[in-house]
């Protein structure tokens, strides 16, 4: 397993999983069509990455994509998120679609959000209080 590179103040934060999203903002988000970078830590170590697909009729956010991308490279377990904005915006929170599809695959889920300039990071199940549970309706 990977060493992960964590904020000293608070060891939830994997800064290489920020700057592994930063990096495919700044590197590959070109025009409005792919405007957002998300990276997922696997639990095997592994860091994937993807860009949102932006479409008025309403596109898969950059979250949604990665989920895709990790599953098509057999990461099924997944510990940590994180969006971050293209031209310098920094991390973004997921939106409440984003939120709720990643409570039902993993409701274990860290997300890194931003506070100010300041990382933070919270259960996904912190973001949807008294939320809709799928898997109890299945």
């Amino acid at each position: 397993m990977a060493v992960v590179d964590h904020h000293p103040d608070d060891p939830r934060i994997d800064l290489e999983l920020v700057r592994a999203a930063t990096h495919t903002a700044e590197t590959y988000a070109r025009g409005d069509n792919h405007t957002v970078a998300a990276a997922t830590r696997a639990k095997d170590g592994r860091i994937v990455t993807a860009l949102n697909a932006y479409h008025f009729t309403g596109g898969p956010c950059a979250e949604l994509v990665v989920l895709g991308a990790a599953a098509a490279q057999g990461a099924y377990e997944l510990e940590a998120i994180v969006a971050v904005g293209d031209g310098g915006r920094g991390i973004v929170p997921p939106c409440g679609r984003c939120r709720q599809v990643l409570f039902d695959y993993f409701p274990d889920i860290t997300v890194i959000l931003a506070a100010g300039s300041r990382p933070r990071a919270v259960p996904v199940s912190q973001l949807l209080p008294e939320t809709y549970v799928w898997a109890d309706h299945q």
